[in-house]
């Protein structure tokens, strides 16, 4: 008898027209992903504009390494975006783009990310306290996990005691994502960004507090001086690009910074509450896995040191992000005249990497609906351009080994001390508005062991 398997998307296997394919995307993005996307290399159409879902790694490569200027990221990313991270690294292009890179790349070298892991240990600990505190009962474990996280970051960024109000940016985060989330048809259609979009105003005062307590936060900090381990604010502040000597003024620190609270704490969470859900869908994972993190950690929380003795818990982050990947779809707008994956590109095009259909394509992935962490045992076996949790190429994502770090440390912390149950009937929905979220939460039961 065939195993169950994890929670999925039904992806379309018909056309569906412009105004359905609105409502849908503003429901769930990836219900608009045709099913051709898991089977075929490339799909094309037209919803307003012409647009491709590219799934052949050799033309992934083309546009995120080889041809990357001719790819940048797509009017729809950079409107949703731009209200609340500037023009940060995220969204940043050519000459913008590189020097901040530059600048900032130092701040999340191998050394500092374990000069900052105490504070996801103190973190991971401090979940096992609440969840403990809060058994026998189920607990919503998405709402546990973006707590924890915060935690992270918030810490991360501002150890020193700062006056700054945590609950205030968490508002203000959860409200933009909410409401800046959802596409606008203006974005679709690739309006100017000055007409105005409807979301946008209801998320306006959100971003300005939030703005304000992070300039607050960088003008008190450099009148105060480093910390005596630097935090990711103290390394933001002394980040000087080597080639033009060009440092960060108030406003660009603070894009880039509210960049990083937002993804580090919102992607690391959601990765972490869908590691959760698998676990305890398949106990027989959940049990090696808690074996491993038992046998190396002996009743402690884990360490930065032990993420590398913890090979297993690493794989199944790895299969949760090829499952849930935080960010569903990348979009990019084509610059020039192409051929990808024997098809014509033209100038304007709309070139979709949909991260979620290439993690279950058939052609590139054996039973891809299965939740399987072993097929991440060999790294080397999987061809680079099949799996992109954090992008690729010269854009890879700058936090991914802060953030991978940070999976590990936790999960392994909390498979030691707890067998997790799902709760019958709570199954979560993958729904993605800007992050590919557990609609309904997590919900298991946590028992000591």
């Amino acid at each position: 008898m065939d195993r169950p398997l994890p929670a999925r998307v039904a992806l379309i296997n018909q056309p569906v027209g412009l105004f359905r394919s609105l409502a849908m995307a503003r429901r769930n993005v990836l219900s608009i992903i045709p099913e051709l996307a898991v089977k075929q290399p490339m799909v094309s159409g037209k919803m307003g504009k012409r647009w491709h879902m590219v799934m052949d790694p050799i033309a992934i490569r083309e546009m995120l390494l080889d041809r990357v200027d001719d790819y940048p990221k797509s009017l729809v990313t950079k409107n949703l975006l731009r209200p609340a991270i500037g023009k940060s690294l995220f969204i940043a292009e050519g000459a913008q783009w590189r020097w901040q890179r530059r600048a900032v790349a130092p701040a999340f070298s191998h050394r500092n990310m374990l000069n900052l892991s105490p504070i996801m240990t103190a973190a991971a600990e401090r979940s096992a306290d609440r969840i403990e505190s809060a058994g026998p009962a189920a607990i919503n474990l998405l709402d546990e996990m973006v707590t924890t996280t915060f935690d992270v970051i918030s810490d991360v960024t501002f150890s020193g005691g700062d006056r700054f109000d945590r609950d205030a940016v968490h508002r203000a985060i959860d409200a933009y994502i909410a409401e800046a989330g959802k596409i606008s048809l203006f974005d679709i259609l690739g309006f100017p960004d000055w007409l105005p979009r409807p979301g946008r105003a209801m998320s306006g005062r959100a971003l300005r507090d939030m703005k304000r307590i992070a300039d607050d936060a960088i003008n008190a900090r450099a009148q105060r001086g480093t910390s005596k381990v630097p935090d990711l604010l103290d390394l933001l502040l002394g980040g000087v690009d080597p080639e033009t000597k060009r440092q960060m003024n108030t406003a660009e620190l603070r894009d880039n910074l509210l960049t990083f609270i937002v993804a580090g704490h919102e992607t690391t969470a959601l990765t972490l509450s869908w590691a959760l859900y698998l676990v305890g869908f398949d106990q027989t994972v959940q049990d090696k896995a808690r074996a491993e993190a038992q046998s190396v950690l002996a009743g402690r929380a884990a360490t930065g040191a032990d993420v590398e003795h913890l090979p297993y818990i690493r794989q199944i982050i790895d299969e949760t992000l090829r499952l849930y990947p935080a960010a569903g779809i990348i979009s990019r707008t084509a610059q020039k005249h192409d051929i990808l994956s024997n098809r014509e590109v033209k100038p304007g095009d709309t070139v979709m990497i949909p991260i979620y259909a290439l993690g279950r394509h058939r052609m590139l992935w054996e039973n891809p609906d299965a939740f399987d962490p072993d097929r991440f045992r060999n790294r080397k076996a999987i061809d680079r351009y099949a799996y992109l949790p954090f992008g690729d190429g010269p854009r890879i994502c700058i936090g991914a080994s802060f953030a991978q770090q940070e999976a590990v440390i936790i999960l392994a912390t909390l498979l030691s001390r707890f067998r997790f149950n799902p709760v019958s009937g709570k199954d979560p929905k993958p729904v993605m508005i800007l992050t590919l979220r557990p609609e309904g939460g997590v919900w298991l039961t946590a028992t000591p062991v």
